[in-house]
């Protein structure tokens, strides 16, 4: 099945839920046990459960889990990994503007959890208020993010939708965006998350066919750890399968879903991905029959399926290879997240039920300034040479914007439609001095740009991909993926990048930069890119993902100095795909991430400039050793050098100096985001725990500390190590 199907098929779903708005209002009996607040949890369902018809339990292992006859309203689906989704009209259904914030990796960008939180509350609130809201009364409480995968690759199409390539890293912004679409009160959840795609989903080429094979150690150290933290961490309890295979083993059948997500992690709704089920009979050929592959997923905990299982799970539960008990052991944690959501409580104890009526929250100021905010943070200074930026207004009396990207924010597939949009153009146009003219000339390469450049003070040329690969990417479905970009160096879902480089649009820099050295790259992309020329003779390069319906104010704003940027790549930038193994090989160590990268990247992960510098000293641990339960505090001083008031992203490497095992060349442990005013100094703390330093002994089937010393590395990236000190682990 296409993603447009799974689609649709969620979308229709939505339009025959009860509304939330007619809760308790279908002439339920209030005496029903599961409507009582005051009765455990497990009591409630227990009553719910004996109440439905086997039809109705059957019904309720899709994404609509209403059931109209006893007044159960559905708590729905929607896709939400940078804002809710709801941009396609179906029937009299129109369609809703949503908050849109940049793509995943520019929210990791950021490298600030706290404000990633904030985003996660806007989106889940948004939820609320359209799930609750007699004008669009649509169920829609679980939001299908954060997308919990890593970057291991950077060709792989689907890299913009995750936050980098670091697994601790991935993992804090995974539970910050959790927090805030699930919310802080200590009963009710404001949203359900579902995590997606369980597990390392990184390939788009034949993705249904292709299996992700590591040992166990990567399995716990690394291609879990976003997912764990998200479920431990988070709180969040939803997760999606991914259609690969895992040492050969496809992930909806797969048994750790039981073993390990439920089992350990407390996973209570366990989605099969669109189409998943039909791939495990025609493209993987796992199962001879559409029955079979559906009681396999019954079997394997699947109780959330995005493709036809009805039919079948009826003759399996009249020929008794699946049993009514066993449906009930189902559908049992999707009616957990239904009562933590509070939809079958009276109204006066939910704090999120008020949710309703009023302003689209999406118009108010309290939305839109956390947009901006992330948008600003987003932005990564990619490189200054002789202080190019900030632009001086006073200065500059013509400006060129050039390039394909100069006059749009491009959406993408998972995303939805903003209220408003601020391209790079208007940014620009809004921020330059009165009088200051502003020409504008497209991509195309030839006389258009050139002349524009040519006459302008400055240049300000904006490149990036298309997420979509174009208009058409709803109809590009081959089955098991999409038709080729036409632009080799795009990427999406269903389609892994065939290039690295810019290439037609790097011709376009080398020509503007021939006509007006005072030339500035602002990059839009969704992944790296090996733009070795432009980084060689371009004077100033900004880098910012897409979507963001903030995207050109951020954009003038770092150009004009109103805000100095701070952002930080969240992926390594090799400078040529020769430096990167094979697509399918999923052994890290062979050369892939930071951790393990050979050579010498274009730009290390971690990277990113400043209008202002920053010094440290007096690197220092609370403890000189630590037990395998213990932990320290390690402190560092960070002073602001520069004349400007800016941000500086504080990061922690742990490299290990006497493992027994193989370990990464160094590993993010630990990062801050911190605000000096020139001059001022500022100790910043970060917590270490010695249970965060194990390796996962797989004969033991554990963690363990070993006994040994760490180097304890603090600097501005990956590749800016300005302090070191030792650790002892006893």
């Amino acid at each position: 099945m296409t993603l447009s199907r799974r689609r649709h098929l969620l979308l229709v779903a939505s339009l025959v839920v009860l509304p939330l708005a007619a809760l308790g209002q279908q002439g339920t009996p209030a005496s029903y046990a599961f409507r009582n607040p005051d009765l455990p949890t497990e009591q409630r369902i227990d009553n719910l459960l004996s109440l439905m018809t086997r039809d109705e339990k059957i019904d309720a292992l899709s994404t609509n889990t209403a059931v109209p006859r006893l007044g159960v309203p559905s708590f729905g689906s929607s896709e939400g990994i940078h804002g809710v989704v709801q941009r396609e009209q179906r029937g009299d259904r129109m369609p809703i503007r949503t908050t849109q914030f940049p793509q995943p990796p520019g929210m990791g960008e950021t490298w600030d959890p706290e404000i990633v939180r904030k985003a996660g509350g806007v989106e889940g609130h948004e939820a609320r208020y359209i799930s609750q809201t007699e004008k669009y009364h649509r169920a829609i409480l679980m939001l299908w993010g954060p997308q919990s995968d890593l970057a291991r690759d950077p060709r792989w199409g689907r890299t913009e939708e995750v936050y980098g390539e670091d697994a601790y890293f991935n993992g804090t912004m995974v539970t910050a965006f959790i927090h805030g679409l699930q919310g802080d009160d200590p009963h009710y959840w404001q949203s359900a998350a579902l995590l997606k795609h369980f597990l390392a989903n990184s390939n788009e080429n034949s993705r249904t066919r292709t299996s992700s094979d590591f040992d166990q150690r990567l399995f716990w150290e690394y291609y879990s750890v976003p997912f764990r933290m998200g479920f431990q961490q988070g709180g969040a309890t939803g997760v999606m399968a991914s259609y690969n295979a895992w040492n050969g083993t496809h992930m909806a059948v797969n048994p750790i879903l039981r073993s390990i997500l439920q089992q350990q992690w407390g996973v209570e709704v366990l989605s099969s991905d669109g189409g998943a089920v039909t791939a495990l009979v025609k493209d993987s050929h796992s199962f001879p029959d559409h029955k079979a592959a559906v009681i396999a997923c019954l079997h394997a905990g699947i109780n959330q399926f995005l493709d036809t299982y009805k039919d079948e799970t009826r003759a399996a539960l009249q020929e008794g290879s699946v049993t009514d008990a066993e449906l009930d052991a189902l559908l049992r944690p999707k009616f957990r997240v239904t009562l933590r959501l509070g939809l079958l409580d009276p109204a006066e104890r939910n704090p999120y039920a008020s949710v309703k009526d009023g302003p689209e929250p999406w118009t108010t100021e309290a939305d839109q300034s956390v947009s901006r905010q992330i948008a600003l943070e987003s932005v990564v200074l990619l490189k200054n040479s002789n202080a190019t930026l900030p632009l001086d207004r006073a200065a500059i009396h013509r400006i060129a914007v050039i390039g394909p990207l100069a006059d749009s924010v491009h959406w993408d597939w998972y995303g939805g439609t903003p209220p408003y949009v601020v391209t790079p153009l208007d940014g620009i146009r809004q921020a330059v001095a009165p009088g200051t003219q502003v020409t504008y000339a497209p991509g195309e390469l030839g006389n258009a740009a050139v002349n524009a450049a040519r006459k302008a003070d400055v240049a300000v040329v904006v490149v990036g991909n298309d997420p979509t690969c174009g208009p058409d990417m709803g109809h590009d479905w081959t089955g098991n993926g999409t038709l080729p970009c036409t632009v080799p160096s795009d990427g999406r879902e269903g389609r892994d990048r065939e290039s690295l480089e810019l290439g037609q649009q790097e011709q376009l820099i080398k020509q503007v930069m021939e006509v007006n050295p005072h030339t500035i790259v602002v990059l839009v992309s969704s992944f790296p890119y090996t733009i070795n020329w432009t980084a060689q003779h371009v004077p100033a390069i900004l880098h910012m993902t897409h979507a963001s319906q903030d995207e050109g104010t951020a954009i003038a704003q770092v150009l004009f100095g109103d805000y100095n940027p701070a952002g930080r790549l969240v992926q390594t930038w090799p400078k040529s795909e020769d430096q990167l193994p094979p697509m399918l090989d999923y052994n890290i160590r062979h050369g892939r991430t930071y951790m393990y990268f050979k050579g010498e990247p274009l730009y290390p992960f971690g990277y990113g400039l400043s209008y202002t510098s920053f010094q440290y000293a007096n690197l220092r641990t609370s403890a000189a050793s630590i037990a395998p339960d213990g932990s320290t505090t390690v402190s560092v001083e960070v002073t602001n050098t520069g004349t400007r008031a800016g941000d500086e992203v504080v990061q922690l490497y742990v490299k290990h100096l006497g493992s027994k095992v193989e370990r990464p060349l160094q590993e993010l442990k630990g990062f801050a985001r911190v605000h000096l005013e020139p001059g001022q100094t500022r100790q910043v703390q970060l917590g270490l725990r010695a249970a965060d330093l194990a390796y996962w002994d797989e004969q033991q089937a554990r963690f363990v500390v070993e006994r040994e010393q760490v180097q304890l590395r603090v600097g501005a990236s990956s590749a800016d190590i300005r302090q070191v000190t030792n650790l002892s682990l006893q």
